[in-house]
């Protein structure tokens, strides 16, 4: 195992008695469709499978396999962002029996789908020696109830992305705490009176999510076949009502993630800082080809200056559970996954900075980006530290889609006063436990 990633073991793994109850409903198909389930094809008669997802460089991955293979054919459909309507889609299409061999989705969405059925188990096809080219904790994330549910991709430790021209202009120094990031925060407004230091994205509570995992907040855990629910500890309320803070003075932004407002703010200054994860690096570069060589990347700022975070996304491949192609979908998310031509096809398109799950290829995909845009600064650096820094203990909830609706919808009332942050965790804690009685499962919280 990687040593920087030795510490942060998560407790899905102590989850299991729950979690087996949960995918208890859960898909369990054969991919014995079509000849694709039990095979992967051959030249003369290739499987094709389709495939939905939105991570940036994706396309570029699908030409590469296509161009590599022929027992396998990929189609390949752009889905927006799950947060954007990218897991409604692939709900709806499970839903009618109509969705493709193989999606993405990410961690914390993962245990929801599997709970619901949605997905079939893959570990068939998913061997152990496979899996033991991934970081444990990526595996142990994506085994529920001692079935393998999906192929981990990347890992998404959080990042602080800063344009250091302006934070030189303004003699801001990059802030390694949060009581320094709330100095910067103002220091920039005091410069400039229509600059912000960042945004906290109201239709994104997964971002909130890993400022409370950094914290050490444990919103779930699983015990015996019960699950406890806990958004009211010392370390989310100390979160929220700094983040509650820094959007009533006016020192942050509140507009959606990558949207036009968001965007147009990183290009004429009037934004200076991303709180984001690995993955943003390429999204930056993507976005703002024109201020190449102005940004870097710093750690995330943490309470007490000491290395800490939590993890902010990261990517896996699961077949829904009608999909008769399981074996070549695997196989191809195999491929993806732990190849350095997958690899490369993805990071090379110059809109990806991901972070492998399969440690090998690290340094491959290091290799593969352009640092041009952060002005040589070798960021996967930044990436493995903050890595190495994430906090053990967090569980992600067999029902996120309700706690992070219930989330998003009162996160979207924050800049008007139509809530607080403290108001619209409790209402998320309420609704998930309501949900999860619902469900049948034994619930406290």
């Amino acid at each position: 195992m990687n040593r920087s990633w030795s510490r942060t073991t998560l407790s899905i793994a102590g989850a299991v008695t729950a979690l087996a109850v949960v995918t208890a409903c859960g898909g369990d198909g054969d991919g014995s469709g079509d000849g694709g389930g039990t095979g992967t094809g051959t030249a003369a008669k290739p499987v094709t499978i389709t495939f939905w997802g939105w991570a940036k460089g994706t396309k570029e991955v699908v030409d590469a396999f296509n161009a590599s293979h022929e027992n396998i054919h990929v189609k390949f459909e752009e889905t927006p962002s799950g947060n954007a309507g990218g897991y409604a889609k692939i709900s709806n299409a499970i839903k009618a029996g109509n969705a493709p061999d193989l999606v993405s989705v990410e961690y914390p969405q993962l245990p929801e789908y599997v709970s619901q059925g949605g997905f079939q188990d893959i570990g068939k096809y998913l061997t152990d020696d496979v899996k033991k080219k991934f970081l444990p904790q990526a595996v142990e994330q994506t085994t529920l109830g001692g079935k393998s549910w999906a192929v981990p991709f990347d890992a998404a430790p959080q990042a602080f992305f800063y344009r250091k021209d302006l934070f030189t202009k303004y003699g801001i120094e990059v802030p390694k705490t949060w009581a320094a990031f709330k100095s910067a925060a103002e220091k920039v407004e005091k410069a400039d009176s229509k600059a912000r230091i960042g945004t906290f994205f109201p239709d994104d509570p997964t971002t909130f999510e890993a400022m409370v995992w950094q914290a050490g907040a444990q919103w779930f855990k699983a015990e015996g076949d019960t699950w406890k629910v806990d958004t009211t500890d010392a370390a989310t309320t100390k979160v929220a009502d700094y983040w509650q803070g820094l959007v009533k003075d006016g020192l942050v932004r509140t507009d959606a993630s990558f949207s036009p407002a968001w965007t147009n703010s990183l290009k004429t200054g009037a934004t200076i800082g991303y709180l984001g994860a690995s993955w943003g690096g390429g999204v930056l570069g993507s976005t703002l080809p024109e201020q190449s060589g102005k940004w870097a990347v710093a750690p995330i700022p943490t309470w007490d200056g000491e290395p800490a975070g939590g993890m902010l996304g990261g990517t896996t491949f699961a077949v829904p559970k009608n999909s008769g192609k399981a074996a070549a979908a695997v196989e191809f998310a195999t491929w993806m996954t732990t190849t350095e031509d997958g690899i490369k096809a993805r990071i090379s398109s110059g809109t990806s900075s991901a972070f492998p799950a399969a440690l090998a290829l690290r340094p491959t995909a290091k290799k593969a980006f352009d640092t041009e845009f952060y002005g040589g600064q070798d960021i996967y650096q930044v990436f493995e530290d903050g890595g190495a820094a994430i906090k053990q203990g967090w569980t992600w909830g067999p029902a996120m889609g309700t706690t992070n609706t219930t989330l998003k919808d009162r996160f979207g009332k924050l800049a008007g006063g139509g809530t607080t942050l403290p108001d619209a965790v409790k209402a998320a804690h309420d609704a998930t436990v309501a949900e999860l009685s619902k469900r049948g499962l034994k619930v406290e919280g």
